[in-house]
């Protein structure tokens, strides 16, 4: 195909008639079909924004030609990978997928799909009825610790903004993504989006029909089930363990295993660890959810309060870099939504951000992290990060007085260095409730200079981010794995026990939706190549 690309349109322009331009653009007569292969907006210019569209033409002379003799210049050859489904050979033991989150359910599909009839493990419970746990958590603060935010179907991804946008290489992989995404429910508008989204009320229905999809072809889910054990031989993976809610314990023969447990499973990383699986500490990074109201966000980033015909809640992404050497930075944001609370051990306080596809709500939420490393984790045992993380996510549930109300502090307040005793304009979305506080009770002192550092820099690149009302609620520590589970780089298999496949987030290897996701793909084609 050919890629003709920076095709300028306004926001009210129609698609058909914008595809009906290529020909005359590109001077082709012989044009047989036009699609779109992304879209993006330009607001450089708050009183001339636009859309910048990328089209792929199939001509039917010779494309070459086509191109040299084109009076339009901004235009490419363009060949898309197909994706090669996997294909199952082996006769022997059924393949395990432990865990339903992106990784682990795109995993079970290429599974099923190759004839592999896999067997997914999930320590929560299906969708609906995990929506209606977290739900009554947020109303009343009674944690259910094996169905909330971070665990049940969907995985953590399920309660976000459900961001499809990575920075990995866009390939057959996450093409194929893409695709099962909106054959399962997702909008179509997701195949072109620069930045695609898919909602958290969506997801929720692209998650059960995939589900679905893989029971179609054979493979089987086994909710409220936790993978307690694995038995080890000679370095290789023979059995597995597990513990139903109602307590059955079950043990099976299992020599591929897909291990897609998560950024939070740490129960599972530590048996893991002393089954010898190698692990490795890893970077990751903590903070807080900053909250502002919607408005400001439009205002600084179109021009004015109300988002102009064609275009929805203004996001942004921003990076601060330190002199010190450390970074700061927004992460998942959240245009049009609201901060949520996602713990998922007791006495632990941990918050996400979360919007529905439409993005109407009052506020703009986004995480501020600061970078660590493990030489803020003060050990050098390989789960010294999820301690790291513990004694903060303990801190902010003291500073929030109990039964999982958040501490809060204005901007304001934090950049003059004084507690919080009450707030301003901005209303925290926050639930079961919040607690104005302090929050250099909360994270490290070193944290606590980085953010304030970093909220006037980033005022100076998007106005009003360091508005004295908006509102930091504390805290964010779950923003990526940090652990990561060696794995030889072509079998994509644990070093240290063959038939082990870590996958995604929580083994190391992704960091959001689409990450995870592709990851996933790729272990399950490998798993279908050690079984050739």
């Amino acid at each position: 195909m050919i890629r003709v690309s920076n095709v300028r349109a306004s926001l009210t322009e129609s698609l058909p008639r914008l595809m009906q331009r290529i020909a005359d653009l590109t001077g082709w007569k012989d044009v047989v079909s036009v699609k779109v292969a992304k879209r993006s907006v330009d607001a450089r210019n708050k009183r001339n924004i636009h859309f910048l569209y990328a089209f792929d033409v199939c001509v039917s002379g010779n494309e070459r030609e086509h191109i040299e003799n084109c009076p339009y210049r901004d235009v490419s050859l363009v060949f898309e990978e197909p994706y090669l489904p996997p294909v199952w050979r082996c006769g022997g033991l059924r393949p395990v997928v432990v865990g339903a989150g992106p990784a682990g359910m795109m995993a079970a599909l290429a599974l099923a799909e190759a004839g592999a009839r896999p067997i997914v493990l999930e320590r929560g419970k299906p969708v609906s009825e995990r929506r209606a746990d977290v739900r009554l958590f947020w109303e009343t603060g009674r944690l259910d610790p094996s169905s909330n935010v971070q665990f049940g179907e969907g995985g953590a991804g399920t309660f976000s903004d459900g961001k499809l946008n990575t920075g990995i290489k866009k390939d057959a992989f996450t093409r194929k993504v893409l695709d099962e995404f909106v054959a399962a429910g997702a909008p179509e508008e997701i195949l072109w989006q620069a930045k695609p989204h898919v909602g958290t009320d969506k997801l929720a229905v692209v998650v059960r029909n995939l589900r679905e999809k893989i029971i179609s072809l054979g493979g089987e889910y086994r909710f409220e089930t936790r993978l307690t054990d694995i038995g080890v031989r000679e370095g290789a993976l023979k059995t597995l363990r597990t513990e139903a809610a109602d307590g059955k314990i079950e043990e099976f023969a299992a020599d591929a295993v897909v291990l897609a447990v998560g950024h939070s499973a740490r129960d599972t990383f530590e048996m893991l660890l002393n089954r010898g699986v190698t692990m490795l500490q890893k970077p990751f990074s903590v903070g807080v959810r900053i909250e502002h109201p919607q408005s400001l966000i439009n205002r600084a980033q179109y021009g004015n309060e109300r988002p102009p015909k064609g275009l929805g809640a203004a996001d942004y992404k921003l990076a601060v870099h330190l002199k010190n050497g450390r970074s700061v930075y927004t992460f998942c944001m959240c245009p049009g939504g609201e901060v949520v609370a996602a713990a998922s051990e007791a006495g632990r306080l941990v918050t996400n951000g979360m919007s529905e596809f439409a993005r109407d709500k009052a506020n703009a939420n986004s995480a501020f992290l600061v970078g660590v490393t493990p030489e803020d984790f003060g050990s050098n045992h390989p789960l010294a990060g999820v301690e790291f993380q513990r004694r903060i996510e303990e801190a902010a549930f003291r500073a929030g007085g109990g039964g999982y109300k958040a501490p809060v502090q204005r901007v304001g307040d934090l950049l003059e260095k004084r507690e919080s005793r009450s707030l301003g304009r901005v209303v925290p979305s926050y639930r079961p409730g919040v607690e104005p506080s302090d929050l250099r009770a909360v994270l490290p002192s070193f944290a606590v200079e980085a953010i304030r550092e970093a909220l006037k820099e980033a005022d100076k690149k998007l106005k009003g981010f360091a508005d004295g009302d908006a509102v930091l609620t504390a805290a964010e520590t779950r923003s990526s794995s940090p652990v990561r589970m060696v794995r030889d780089a072509d079998a994509m298999q644990s070093v240290s026990v063959a038939g082990l496949y870590p996958c995604g987030e929580g083994a190391g290897y992704a960091g959001g939706i689409m990450s995870a996701a592709a990851d996933g793909l790729k272990c399950a084609a490998k798993v279908c190549e050690a079984g050739d």
